[in-house]
């Protein structure tokens, strides 16, 4: 792989994918300079992951991220085409998949998102899972998340990490969140409320097999949405992407546009609130490896 490495494995990883399409993009500069003090102010520094011009970078620095923001169209990679947007010499925004990828080839051990991808559930007639949960079985990067996306299929997802072998660690809970919601409905395999006792868990576990680890970290109480109005807005986001035809890697997306249009916003307020809660427990969990 062609890459740029600007950051020691002493970094915390973050994906591109959040500040390109998963906030305006007029909100995305302020995000990542508040991400980067999260994560400094805890002892470690961070490492913006993404593809510039073709090459792989690990630890983007500003005037890429804002040439990335100032383009057109940003395509957005997963494992199965991050090599394809390579070999054109595109410039893309990394999923979580692809960012395990390129941070495991820059020896990074530590990445920070808002929810992994999983199983769909029920949409359309085609079977549909993320690239995401078998970039676990791949690369050896610990992951804080909240949990899986609220749009997917909470439970199959955690069926299937189960499955695949992945360790599913949950911080300071004993369920399986589900991004916008505490609680998934579904239970972790290991519970760590210390972030001493979590660390000397990764430090030991990602060389021994190998796989990443999913560390559940969710949502903070005073941004979750209530389950009631959750599921009203997630039906009406649902009709309206299905009524525009999207389908595939589009589906994500449009459910999500529709949620924070639906939700006055407060889908993304508390978007951003979780991201910035994984990026502090990310970096506490690194400082200490």
């Amino acid at each position: 792989m062609q890459l740029i490495k600007r950051v020691n494995s002493k970094a915390v990883a973050l994906e591109t994918t959040l500040l390109v399409h998963g906030v305006p993009r007029d909100s995305s500069l302020a995000l990542a300079g508040e991400l980067d003090a999260i994560v400094r102010s805890e002892g470690s520094s961070p490492a913006l992951v993404g593809v510039v011009e073709g090459t792989a970078v690990a630890g983007m620095d500003r005037d890429e991220l804002e040439s990335m923001l100032g383009a057109d169209s940003i395509e957005k990679v997963n494992t199965a085409n991050l090599g394809v947007a390579m070999h054109a010499g595109r410039s893309a925004a990394t999923t979580v998949s692809s960012t395990m990828e390129i941070a495991a080839y820059a020896g990074l051990r530590v990445f920070a998102t808002g929810g992994i991808g999983g199983v769909h559930r029920g949409y359309g007639e085609h079977l549909d899972i993320s690239a995401d949960l078998l970039a676990f079985t791949r690369f050896p990067i610990a992951v804080v998340t909240s949990g899986v996306k609220s749009i997917l299929d909470v439970i199959a997802t955690r069926e299937a990490l189960e499955s695949l072998g992945i360790t599913v660690v949950g911080y300071q809970t004993d369920v399986f969140p589900a991004f916008y919601l505490r609680d998934g409905g579904c239970g972790i395999d290991v519970r760590f409320d210390d972030p001493d006792d979590l660390a000397a868990f990764v430090r030991s576990e990602l060389p021994r097999t190998g796989r990443g680890i999913v560390i559940a970290n969710p949502i903070p109480e005073s941004a979750e949405i209530d389950r009631t109005d959750w599921e009203a807005w997630l039906a009406e986001a649902e009709s309206r992407a299905r009524a525009s035809g999207a389908g595939g890697r589009d589906v994500t997306p449009s459910i999500l546009a529709g949620l924070h249009e639906i939700s006055d916003g407060r889908t993304l307020r508390s978007n951003i609130e979780l991201v910035k809660s994984n990026a502090r427990l990310a970096a506490m969990v690194e400082s200490r490896l």
